[in-house]
Formats: structure tokens, sequence, C-alpha cells
């Protein structure tokens, strides 16, 4: 069964038209290339690692606890889900595109139509192979929030209300971005800053936010 990604086969087949568009020695270059070509095409990194999710995304001053950690793997992913199904969409418009083309090629007689049919037939199908490497690595990083997902939901959080926890943890974020304050800062930075902790801190000292048996959000004295 072929690789839905090798490249190699397509990288090959342009060579020709390479011709017109290169100079000699770059194309020499070039066909010398395919295989580290193809190697690279493999495997380029696409989105992001483990590492960078780890480091740069769930960094801890903005996400200070496993509950927000959490929900934010809950956000980045479903932003790829919502991605890979858009992509499928647009995968299956281009294999239509790839067989209304190829009837176009076996059956056009006029010369110019039929060489403009191959080239957009040729760059579909170059287009149907970039789409299978992102969905690839799409579904990789959606089998990466999910493992990340299971690691921090440690049961001591509400993991069906994402509101539930967000009161502790914008308490503690603040409290983290106004330790970063200088006398250098400015005063529209400090405003906001300050502003925030101070209303988070009244907010929970004066118990206005509750949550119901529902797990929904309440203002103020339940009903009885």
């Amino acid at each position: 069964m072929t690789e839905k990604r090798d490249i190699k086969s397509l990288i090959q087949q342009e060579e020709t038209h390479l011709n017109n568009l290169l100079e000699p020695n770059d194309l020499k270059s070039f066909k010398g290339m395919v295989d580290e070509l193809r190697d690279t095409w493999t495997k380029k990194q696409i989105f992001r690692t483990e590492t960078e999710a780890r480091i740069s995304v769930l960094q801890d001053n903005r996400y200070p606890n496993n509950a927000s950690k959490y929900w934010q793997c809950v956000r980045e992913q479903s932003v790829f889900l919502e991605n890979l199904m858009s992509l499928s969409f647009d995968y299956r418009r281009n294999e239509a595109k790839i067989k209304w083309l190829t009837k176009k090629v076996e059956t056009e007689t006029d010369e110019y139509k039929l060489e403009n049919y191959k080239i957009d037939l040729d760059e579909k199908i170059y287009s149907k192979a970039s789409m299978e490497a992102v969905a690839k690595d799409r579904m990789r990083e959606i089998n990466m929030w999910s493992k990340l997902k299971l690691e921090f939901n440690d049961g001591t959080f509400n993991d069906k209300n994402v509101n539930e926890h967000q009161l502790d943890t914008y308490h503690q974020v603040y409290l983290n971005k106004a330790k970063t304050l200088t006398s250098g800062s400015s005063q529209p930075e400090v405003f906001n800053v300050v502003g925030q902790l101070e209303t988070i801190e009244r907010v929970k000292k004066s118990g206005e936010l509750k949550y119901d048996k529902k797990e929904e959000i309440t203002f103020g004295k339940s009903k009885a």
C-alpha cells in the first residue's frame, strides 16, 4: 500500500517542468536532493510538539493549577477537532475536483485546455498530499491533548463545568501578574492588574459567585 504522504513521486514528476523554471545547476542540485526532500517532507513539523504544549501553551504563570491546564487542553483539542473537520470537507472537494479533472484530461481535444487541465490536476494531487500531511499531524496533536487532559484530570476539580475553577485560578494568575509589576510598569498595566485582583478578592470574600447542584452559575443567594 502506498503511504498517503509519499511525496517523492510528485517531486520527480515535476522535475520536467522545473527544467523550465530553474537554472541548470539548480536543477541538478534539486534532482540530487529528491530523497532528502522527501525525508524533509515526511518529518517536518507542522503543529506543536508536546514540549511546546507544556512550556509555551500550558505555562505555569498563566495556568497555575491542574484545573486550568485541563480546561486549556479542552480548548486546544476542540480547535483542532474543528479544523480537522473543515479540512475533511476541503479534502472531499479536492477529491471531487481530481475526478472531474481526470475526466477532462481524458476527453479534452483542445491542446491549450488540455495543458491547463493537466496543470490543475497535478496541483490538486499535490494539494491532496499536503492535506493528508496536515490531517495526520492534526490528529497527532488531538491525541496529545487527550493524553495531557488525562494527566491533569486528577479528580480535584469539576471537569464538567469550566467556570467552577476560574475564580481561584484567576486569583492565582493575577497574584502572579502583580509580582511582575515594577516602578517602570505603565499606569494602564497597573490599573488593569490591581483592578482585577481587587475585584477577584472582593468576589471571593462576598461569596456572591456560587454554584448550584446542577453545576450552573448562580449569583447572590440561592433560591429556596
